[in-house]
């Protein structure tokens, strides 16, 4: 089991794998990658029960985790390959043609670590409850786990969603949902406020947990009180405050950095600012 000080030296690299992905490929999301590192880091190398090497698409015996907020693809792609499920150097052809690193992760080009395609918003959390209930007649005892975007609340599908899994009690699932306030357009109060978010849940019948994502033992902390909370009758949602652009000064808290690119000086600054530890790709 990694230390938390190994999981944040794991997380400043894979912070570094996101920029140069994104620079080389002159397009992708590196605001909500950045933000979303520490979480995914904490998750792939401590709190979840993975067979990266031995991938199989029904991942029976093992945790599955389903990224409904797909565009942070930078991200997953990095601790992926960390974690063992396919090359690091890989990362190199990012958004390439013919690569198995698209933009928004797909299926069709069996990349190991990826069971669906997302980033057309709103889907992954359905897609998450079923896969649990799956495990649940299976009588798997492994669990499930979803990141969401708060912009991809405004979805309707993502309400349909928490309202079956409460109703149903599906309680070995813990979905996250990225709370940075950001989206493409602006902040998420300016585009379409959601309110709050925690009697939300609660009303349709989840245990809301929350937590600074951005802070590693924290989040340490509360993935393992999640863990422990699973099997009572009630599904799981971490509210997890994040920072879009986490560990790269210009990039932080602006929704600016959703979805462009750093050019190379930009690049060259954000490396200078981030930690290289397990060697770039």
């Amino acid at each position: 089991m990694k230390t938390v000080k190994e999981l944040e030296k794991i997380a400043s690299q894979v912070r570094r794998d996101i920029v140069r992905q994104v620079n080389q490929a002159n397009s992708g999301h590196p605001g909500g990658s950045l933000g979303c590192t520490d979480f995914l880091v904490a998750l792939y190398f401590r709190q979840m029960t993975i067979k990266s090497e031995k991938f199989n698409m029904d991942g029976n015996g093992e945790d599955l985790f389903f990224l409904s907020n797909g565009h942070i693809s930078p991200a997953f792609y990095s601790v992926l390959s960390r974690a063992g499920y396919f090359p690091v150097s890989e990362l190199s052809t990012f958004r390439k043609i013919n690569t198995r690193l698209q933009g928004h992760p797909t299926t069709h080009e069996e990349l190991p670590g990826v069971r669906i395609a997302s980033g057309s918003l709103g889907q992954g959390l359905s897609v998450s409850i079923g896969a649990a209930l799956s495990k649940r007649l299976l009588k798997d005892d492994k669990l499930v786990y979803c990141l969401c975007g708060d912009g991809e609340m405004e979805e309707g599908q993502v309400w349909e969603a928490i309202m079956y899994a409460g109703a149903k009690k599906v309680d070995n699932i813990i979905a996250t949902v990225d709370v940075n306030m950001q989206q493409i357009d602006g902040s998420v109060d300016d585009v379409l406020p959601y309110g709050d978010l925690r009697p939300k849940f609660e009303s349709f019948g989840w245990t809301v947990l929350t937590m600074n994502g951005n802070i590693m033992d924290e989040t340490v902390q509360v993935l393992e009180k999640a863990k422990s909370l699973t099997g009572k009758g009630r599904p799981i949602v971490i509210l997890m405050k994040t920072e879009m652009g986490q560990g790269v000064d210009f990039m932080m808290g602006s929704h600016k950095w959703h979805g462009i690119a750093p050019n190379a000086e930009q690049t060259e600054k954000a490396l200078a600012q981030l930690e290289e530890t397990l060697g770039d790709f």
